[in-house]
């Protein structure tokens, strides 16, 4: 792994993988759906589909062609932190691939026109979010846990903001956020340092070096969001507060969340699934932001089945207080570290696993650093996080036949009365 600050403080980092004949490289941007101003409510997402609709030396159509045309893939991505715009290709086709990059990024037109039809295709993609109920279940979950803060809105947007969004927004957007301190390009497989270095001199030094700018700070709150509909299924999440990614605790909440719901072996699996068939799908997460962070378990169970399966979960969330089998342990670590060694087998896992450690950390994190962070964790460790989350406010969304689950407020003085014993 090599790093390279240029003199407008954009990052290059590298990571060449000698075996391979393709690279992914990408471009990273600080700034996601917490970064938007109120009245611009999903123009992260909007300005990442816009970006390929062309440029001031290619149409959309040029911009698709080009790569494929080599047999590359191009991409992109928004998430509440960053955005990211990505290329896959052949050895040889590097530079091409940073070329057409860094022209979407820089030379965007964001045409009235490509934006009319644009905002209609989004305006599609968020009816579809509002008819598919297990994606709608965490939009209502993020913005409980986080109500009235640009980290609880929907990364999409909503039809009112993003009808109202102009060409001039899209670029004074990218103008404020889309600066030298804020990127970073990364780029692994078979890349040479140098070589990428001197194209980002190239197609990415006159960005203007500003510094970052800092997104609203984090303040999880916690509440209740329930929508009921005429559905086979009840999508249920219930939330607690947990690390955010730069904590020295983010390790105990990835353990608490894998030991609960993370494969087949899991706790609330093997419980409410195997044991009493109360459901189909069950899972468990840990969300870690850079300066705060969600620990969530997920459930689609029938009408008839909520009240059985939400007493379960509550038994299982309690049990983790209580400490944790070593073998139980060792498994879960295990796990992890499995997706930490598989992601540097994937030059484009490891391409974003390295842009993200700059953003949030500041670094990269060698892997040797972060298996000894996740071996120093304990069962205490884990029975103390999972202790500290259940005291927090709990978050709770429900989407469906919910009518068998009880209110949030019953449910926290379920788990206040527990854990006070």
């Amino acid at each position: 792994m090599q790093l390279t600050k240029l003199d407008n403080g954009l990052t290059v980092v590298t990571e060449t993988m000698s075996h391979l004949e393709s690279a992914a490289i990408g471009i990273w941007v600080n700034a996601g759906t917490r970064s938007e101003e109120d009245r611009e409510h999903g123009i992260s997402h909007l300005l990442e589909h816009m970006a390929f609709k062309g440029t001031t030396r290619r149409t959309a159509r040029d911009i698709a062609e080009t790569i494929e045309s080599v047999g590359g893939e191009i991409n992109a991505a928004t998430s509440i932190d960053h955005t990211a715009f990505y290329a896959r290709v052949l050895r040889d086709d590097i530079p091409l691939a940073v070329d057409v990059l860094s022209d979407i990024l820089v030379n965007s037109t964001f045409a009235p026109e490509e934006l009319a039809r644009e905002r209609h295709v989004i305006l599609q993609e968020i009816g579809a979010v509002l008819d598919t109920p297990d994606d709608l279940v965490f939009d209502h979950f993020q913005a409980s846990a986080y109500p009235d803060q640009p980290i609880g809105r929907t990364i999409l947007g909503e039809e009112e903001s993003i009808s109202r969004i102009t060409s001039q927004d899209l670029k004074n957007y990218l103008a404020r956020h889309y600066r030298g301190d804020s990127l970073v390009l990364a780029a692994a497989g078979a890349v040479d340092h140098k070589e990428m270095v001197a194209m980002a001199k190239e197609h990415l030094s006159g960005l203007a070096r500003d510094g970052t700018l800092e997104p609203e700070p984090a303040r999880y709150l916690g509440g209740e969001r329930r929508l009921r509909k005429r559905l086979q299924e009840a999508q249920v999440i219930y939330g607690f507060e947990a690390p955010s990614r730069r904590s020295e605790r983010y390790f105990a909440g990835r353990l608490v969340g894998t030991i609960l719901g993370d494969g087949m072996a899991s706790r609330l699996f093997q419980s409410v699934r195997e044991e009493n068939g109360l459901c189909y799908s069950i899972s468990a997460f840990h969300w870690a932001f850079a300066d705060s962070g969600v620990l969530g378990v997920h459930t689609a169970t029938s009408k008839g089945d909520v009240k059985a399966a939400n007493a379960l979960i509550i038994e299982e969330l309690l049990k983790m207080t209580d400490g944790v089998k070593e073998e139980e342990l060792a498994r879960a670590k295990a796990q992890i570290k499995a997706g930490l060694l598989m992601a540097l087998e994937s030059p484009a896992a490891r391409a974003g696993q390295l842009a993200r450690q700059i953003m949030i950390l500041g670094r990269p994190v060698a892997l040797e650093e972060l298996l000894a962070d996740l071996d120093r964790m304990t069962s205490k460790d884990v029975a103390e996080m999972a202790r500290d989350a259940l005291s927090s406010p709990l978050t709770l969304a429900a989407v469906g036949p919910i009518g068998g689950l009880p209110d949030s407020a019953a449910i926290s003085g379920r788990l206040r009365g527990s854990l006070l014993v």
